[in-house]
Order: structure tokens, then C-alpha cells, then sequence
């Protein structure tokens, strides 16, 4: 017997062409199809309420599918870490916002690095701030790059909610952002006023109470620094909960929302706001069943193929008959139980889809994703798709 000697890639590769039914499990299955209704959706709604859109790439972590949004109008994308710019960039994406803090001197040289490496290709950096050090040493590290041929757009963070990053809005902020413009090679761009909690509020009504209150704050901030001859490019912010409260204040310039593009059960879960475009599910983990026994099945997808964080993933229904609810087997096993009014367990061998609780940190367990069209059922792999910025932590 002869080891695989192709990686574990190149072996998904062999698949494109061939039925879904041949996708090994447990494995991360993107609906192609599903997916492109959702960017035209969000393209569609930015340009109907005439924002930019830069959609976060923590949630995928891909270039390819980066690039893709872009394609379809998005302006770039945001990400959380160095090492995730670095990813986006390498892939061929011009355009990105570290929406977060960097602190460390060899991490802010890498952005300034990188900063220089956009603006050679005619791209852009920007960055999130809420100090005065963090400023100083982003300065500092543009400087010592040596090369000031790229001018990094910074803007400052508010807290307007989330109780993590973040000045409180007002003269803090005010104070931040005569900072910035003491300093040659930052420009100050505008206010990130970002209220993540807001996004999981389950009741429609809840989230535009509270997002009407960022609204408040950005204002006011925005006020406050513009009343000392300093003007306030844009203001970002908004998520896949939310944008819709966003995207009609008037305030905000630009929706930061990523998690449309796949979706989760978790975001399933919301009271869907009227104006909120209608998004699908395209992300699955896909899995078998591969013990039965009275009263539940075990299938092969454990929390090593999907994040529990924000819950236990549901099982997609595929037929009347047979509806189960998932509960945590471990690492490596699913435990599947009838739900509702079934009462059926599933054979050993049943090929079964599972709906993620949150889609940002499952994709960070898997390499690849495997890209199908025609549905689920009797679809084709069309393509496999690396995360290109997984385990980009630093």
C-alpha cells in the first residue's frame, strides 16, 4: 500500500468536475450559487443607498473570493490582523483596512511595509487607532521603513457599544485626531464607530435602538472635529446584523459587513429587518453518518470542522421525513438526535449538511473550501478555494 503523496489540496483539486456526492467528509462546502446572490444583493443594496462597501475578510479569509467582491463593486476589504492584510495583499488585493489596533514596533513595520507595497501598486492602507501611542508608533514605524512613498489613512475608533477598542466619542477623539495630523505619512481619514454586540441582538427593533444611538455618537463626534476646521472623511462601520440601520442614517459612508456572504445559524436566528436584503445560507460543513444506533446517530463532523462559539450548527432538512437536531459528540463526532415530530435516525452512510453557528472561526479550521454549483443534492465541485489567511493571527 502506497501513502497519498498528494497534499491534502491537490487531492480536493481531483474532485472539481466530479458530483458532490464524492466530497470526502467532513469537508467545508461553499453553495457558488448561493453565494453570488448574495454579493449581487449587497452590491445592490450599497449603490441603492449610495454607500462604499468593504466587506470584511476575517470571515472568509480568502483572496480569491476578496477579489471577487471587489469585482462585483466593493471599494476593498477589512481585516483584523497584520498577517490577514498581508494574505489579502499577496493575493492581489489594492485596497485594505486593518479595522483594529496594532501595537507591537515589528508588527507596525510589517504594516508599514505593506503600506508601501500598496501604494507602489497604486493601492491603499488604512488602519484603526484609539491612542496616542498607537499613533507615535505608527508614525515611528513609517519613518524608519525608509521609503515615505505611501501615506497611510487612519482612523480613529470610537466605542460606541462594544466595550473593547475604542476612545470614548468626543474630545477623545478629537485630541486623536490632532495626533494623526501632527504626523508626516498618516492621514486622517475619518471615524470607525463599529458596534459588534448590536449585530446579535435577535429583535429587529432592538438593533436599530441601539445602532440609532451610534448614530448619536458619530455625529456628535463628527461635529465636534469638523467645529475645529478638521474634516472627517467617512465614517465606518456596520455589520451583516445591522447595515441596514447603517446604511440609512445618512452618516455612515461605508458598511464594513462580511457575513452575508456565507452566512450562519447564528445570524439565522435574528428577526429579519424588512429593509435587510434576503441572504442565504452558502457555507456547509459537509458530514456522514457513520454509527446508528437506537435513538441517535453519530456522524463524523465534530468541533474540529466547525466553531461552537456562537452555538452547535444545525442540520440542514433535506426532506420531510427526517428533521434532527445536532448536539456535541467532541472533537471528531456529531451526535444526531430526531427533532420536531420526526422520529427517524438516519442510516450509517447518510451523506447530511450542516448549517455552522458562526462562520468566521470555522473557516479558520479548514485549508480549502470546496466551491459547488447546482445545489447540494446532484451538484458538480466547480472549484476549490484556499484560505489563504488561515491561523493569520498576528
Amino acid at each position: 500500500m502506497k501513502l497519498p503523496t498528494k497534499t491534502p489540496f491537490e487531492q480536493l483539486q481531483d474532485l472539481v468536475g466530479r458530483s458532490v456526492t464524492d466530497i470526502d467528509t467532513p469537508a467545508l462546502v461553499v453553495d457558488l450559487d448561493a453565494m453570488k446572490r448574495n454579493i449581487t444583493r449587497m452590491a445592490e443594496f450599497a449603490r441603492k443607498h449610495g454607500v462604499r462597501w468593504r466587506p470584511h475578510a476575517k470571515m472568509h479569509k480568502s483572496a480569491e473570493l476578496a477579489r471577487l467582491q471587489v469585482a462585483a463593486g466593493a471599494v476593498g476589504v477589512c481585516v483584523q490582523k497584520t498577517a490577514e492584510a498581508e494574505a489579502m495583499a499577496a493575493g492581489g488585493v489594492n485596497d485594505i483596512y486593518i479595522s483594529n489596533e496594532v501595537i507591537a514596533p515589528h508588527k507596525l513595520a510589517r504594516v508599514a511595509a505593506l503600506a508601501n507595497l500598496l501604494a507602489d501598486r497604486g493601492g491603499q492602507l488604512a488602519i484603526a487607532v484609539d491612542s496616542v501611542e498607537g499613533i507615535r508608533r505608527l508614525s515611528q514605524a513609517m519613518e524608519e521603513s525608509g521609503k515615505l512613498r505611501a501615506v497611510v489613512d487612519v482612523f480613529v475608533e470610537i466605542d460606541v457599544g462594544q466595550g473593547r477598542c475604542g476612545v470614548p466619542p468626543g474630545p477623545h477623539a478629537l485630541a486623536l485626531a490632532h495626533e494623526i495630523r501632527r504626523h508626516t505619512g498618516l492621514h486622517f481619514a475619518g471615524l470607525q464607530a463599529y458596534h459588534g454586540k448590536a449585530q446579535h441582538l435577535r429583535g429587529a427593533r432592538e438593533r436599530r435602538d441601539a445602532i440609532s444611538m451610534v448614530v448619536e455618537d458619530a455625529v456628535y463626534t463628527r461635529k465636534l472635529i469638523e467645529a475645529e476646521g478638521i474634516p472627517v472623511g467617512l465614517i465606518t462601520g456596520a455589520g451583516t446584523g445591522s447595515m441596514v440601520c447603517e446604511a440609512a442614517s445618512g452618516v455612515f459612508g461605508e458598511l464594513q459587513a462580511g457575513s452575508f456572504l456565507f452566512m450562519d445559524a447564528d445570524y439565522a436566528a435574528n428577526e429579519r429587518d424588512a429593509a435587510q436584503p434576503q441572504f442565504e445560507h452558502a457555507l456547509f460543513v459537509k458530514t456522514q453518518v457513520i454509527s446508528a444506533q437506537a435513538g441517535h446517530a453519530v456522524c463524523d463532523a465534530g468541533h474540529k470542522s466547525h466553531a461552537i462559539d456562537s452555538g452547535l450548527p444545525r442540520v440542514l432538512a433535506l426532506d420531510a421525513e427526517t428533521e434532527l437536531e445536532y448536539f456535541n459528540g467532541g472533537d471528531e463526532h456529531g451526535i444526531l438526535r430526531p427533532a420536531g415530530t420526526s422520529t427517524r435516525v438516519p442510516e450509517i452512510g447518510r451523506m447530511l449538511w450542516l448549517i455552522p453557528g458562526h462562520c468566521d472561526p470555522t473557516v479558520n479550521l479548514h485549508e480549502s473550501m470546496v466551491g459547488v454549483t447546482g445545489g447540494l443534492l446532484s451538484g458538480t465541485v466547480d472549484r476549490v478555494i484556499r484560505v489563504d489567511a488561515r491561523g493569520a493571527l498576528s
